[in-house]
């Protein structure tokens, strides 16, 4: 494929260990999306290779730990510049193995690369406190320390911004980390860990682990007792496995896991300000985002003139390889993903949801599905409860805010919601109600490096970004002086 020709030579193929490419013995295919063709073959890591890079890890963690917070931190900016000063590169690259369109990917680079900014300004503010015992018979002081060696496991959707956000608080944090990148997007966080090498980041402070077979290089991991901290972005049904594993040795954990957000829409809201926003909510990376929103609700009385209006947006959108010009949505990421949409959308309209536009998958090679509009879908829909992860915007009916925040907050998951009204009594009243660890409000995109990520209840456990992400990596620590 000549796109991915001109950009081959910036990425390592091989498992990624001691600040270089090593090959393994048998390798793996990383296909284009678009198209179903091999990009390229990478190295299947095993179990012993990811030992050997926790061996790696183990080694220089008390010397990272150690390295001034000026250096760590200088270290993150240069890794910055040069990913910023890569952009083009990265983006093609993003889009050829994961799907997204170039302009897609071009904001995740720059999306992405803020978490290297952003936490190479925390590495240098990690505090602590000395104060006077309350009881006046010693002094109180407590320091922050590196929780150890972190393993960090990322989804193929975002396949920078989920590494980088994991990564840049850890190294600020003064930690070691091994990455398992998704089976189908192991090329960018490969290109990433050369990055680092050439920011200068020390040999074995960063490993790049990809494999065929998670389980068989993320087990040996959580049961070495080196390990110290797992971090996870994915599926609730993964995640949930890797806490009873984690729990063996008490690690800490950081699991951003699924949603099934909801996107309100109030009688009073600004039409076309929602409308914009369901868009940005639904559409971004495809719909293959845990911020997406899935279950859009619109107040009857609006909700036929919204169903029309998105319907005629989605419906206008162009579908095809992410690299061409023109392309507004492109493929899903295997045909799997692609087969789940369209069971999803089966089920719906089975039961009775009108579609608007699209509803069905695209004939010919690669992995797409129309860009779809589901009106009057019932809430027995399985749709409803699961993730769609694709381009399907399902619109729901409702009549009451109560009904409305009973109906969002009815679901295991409380990862992100979003709401358009013009009340400002009830922009605060239904902001506190819904059970999610972000809400937007009036606004369809809510993701902000200087901001906390991340979920309630089966959504996950812990922040990313702001400045809460980097306490995710510090252990605390107390020291009783006497007077």
């Amino acid at each position: 494929m000549l796109e991915y020709d001109r950009i081959s030579g910036l990425i390592p193929t091989g498992v990624w260990i001691d600040g270089k490419s090593e090959p393994a013995e048998t390798t793996f295919a990383v296909r284009n999306p678009a198209t179903g063709e091999v990009l390229t073959e990478v190295a299947d890591g095993t179990g012993a290779d990811a030992l050997r890079a926790l061996d790696s890890a183990s080694r220089v963690q008390s010397t990272w730990a150690a390295t001034a917070p000026r250096e760590r931190s200088a270290i993150l900016r240069r890794a910055w510049e040069i990913l910023i000063d890569r952009t083009e590169e990265i983006a093609l690259l993003m889009t050829l193995e994961m799907g997204k369109t170039l302009a897609e990917a071009r904001g995740e680079v720059a999306y992405g690369g803020e978490f290297l900014r952003w936490f190479s300004e925390e590495a240098v503010r990690i505090g602590g406190r000395y104060t006077d015992s309350p009881a006046g018979t010693g002094r109180i002081l407590v320091t922050q320390q590196p929780v150890g060696p972190v393993l960090a496991i990322t989804p193929w959707n975002f396949p920078l911004a989920m590494g980088s956000r994991k990564i840049g608080p850890a190294l600020a944090a003064g930690c070691t980390v091994i990455v398992k990148p998704a089976e189908d997007t192991p090329l960018t966080m490969l290109a990433l860990a050369r990055i680092f090498a050439e920011a200068g980041l020390p040999e074995g402070v960063l490993s790049v682990v990809p494999g065929s077979d998670a389980a068989a290089i993320t087990a040996p991991l959580l049961a070495d007792p080196r390990l110290r901290k797992v971090t996870f972005t994915g599926s609730t049904r993964v995640g949930k496995l890797l806490l009873r594993q984690a729990a063996d040795n008490v690690l800490r954990t950081s699991m951003e896991l699924g949603g099934n957000a909801p996107f309100i829409v109030f009688e009073d809201a600004d039409l076309e300000q929602a409308l914009a926003g369901a868009m940005a909510a639904k559409m971004r990376n495809g719909g293959e985002a845990c911020t997406a929103a899935n279950r859009i609700y619109v107040h009857n009385s609006i909700r036929a003139e919204f169903a029309s209006r998105l319907a005629e947006k989605i419906g206008a959108l162009r579908v095809g390889p992410g690299h061409e010009p023109g392309v507004d949505t492109g493929p899903l990421i295997n045909e799997r993903q692609r087969d789940s949409v369209a069971a999803l959308v089966e089920d719906a309209v089975a039961a009775g949801a009108v579609i608007r536009t699209g509803g069905k998958a695209i004939d010919g090679p690669g992995w797409f599905f129309q860009p779809t509009v589901l009106d009057e879908v019932p809430r027995t829909a399985r749709m409803h409860r699961e993730e769609i992860f694709g381009p399907v915007a399902a619109i729901y009916g409702f009549d009451t805010e109560e009904d409305v925040v009973a109906a969002a907050n009815d679901t295991e998951y409380g990862l992100a919601a979003y709401f358009y009204t013009a009340d400002l009594d009830r922009a605060l009243r239904v902001s506190s109600a819904l059970d999610a660890g972000m809400v937007g409000v009036n606004r369809g995109v809510i993701s902000d490096p200087a901001a906390p990520f991340g979920g309630v209840k089966q959504s996950g456990l812990g922040s990313e970004g702001g400045s809460e992400g980097i306490h995710e990596y510090l252990d605390t620590k107390y020291v009783a002086l006497t007077r």
